[in-house]
């Protein structure tokens, strides 16, 4: 389904296929913005697969996927990347030195790999299976923190990779805390990220894409109530 259709003349033809309830997809649209640029967006129904995501993405049949002049690429810190390298404007993304590019990738790992899905976790999980991943949360949490010692974004004082990168927390974690009746990220304990929330949320291209907060808190609380719902059949299943 097109939900939106722009024409890029100079940057060949560009298209995403998205939806707007996932944060991995999130970060991609709010790179081509900062870019500038102009791309064609696919909006996929996750529970109905268009025939060409999962033609252009057989491994994983997810999204993000971004389609280059025909080209597709998959996995939203691949594409991210790649937006960076191919369209090599001012406003990099990653940094030039290569170490801090190294642990830049470092960092967008611990997001993806550890805090996010701990997060996730809690999200869908009820008693003390959820109280143990929101400490389990917390505690990836009080690393992240520590990166923004002195810094009003991840990179300093513009915003960049890592910033797109933890985005979700900007957005998304605010919506699950509350359709999972959890709180993580609390100021006192969260200085830091609770400051960095409300620069990144000022931002013009940010703000432009931001996903409607009552369409995200009813969908997300739908998607606890699936998933709940269907590991209560999997526990019944096994016992």
């Amino acid at each position: 389904m097109k939900v939106r259709t722009k024409k890029s003349k100079e940057m060949g033809e560009v298209k995403l296929f998205w939806t707007w309830s996932s944060p991995y997809a999130q970060r991609i649209a709010w790179a081509l913005k900062l870019k500038g640029v102009e791309y064609e967006t696919m909006y996929e129904d996750l529970a109905n697969k268009s025939r060409l995501l999962l033609e252009y993405n057989p491994v994983h049949k997810k999204v993000p996927v971004l389609l280059h002049n025909g080209t597709p690429i998959c996995e939203s810190l691949v594409i991210l990347e790649y937006i960076d390298e191919t369209w090599n404007t001012t406003a990099r993304l990653l940094p030039e030195d290569p170490f801090a590019r190294a642990n830049a990738r470092f960092w967008a790992k611990f997001s993806d790999d550890q805090v996010l899905p701990s997060a996730f976790h809690a999200y869908v999980s009820q008693g003390v299976e959820q109280e143990k991943a929101k400490d389990h949360t917390l505690q990836k949490l009080d690393i992240v923190e520590k990166q923004l010692t002195g810094k009003k974004f991840f990179s300093g004082e513009t915003l960049g990779f890592l910033d797109l990168v933890f985005g979700w927390i900007a957005v998304y974690l605010d919506i699950v805390e509350e359709t999972s009746g959890i709180k993580i990220l609390d100021k006192e304990r969260f200085p830091l990220i609770s400051a960095w929330k409300e620069n990144i949320s000022c931002i013009p291209v940010i703000q432009e894409t931001w996903p409607d907060r009552e369409k995200l808190i009813d969908k997300y609380r739908h998607m606890r109530q699936y998933f709940i719902s269907t590991a209560a059949v999997k526990n019944g299943k096994a016992s």
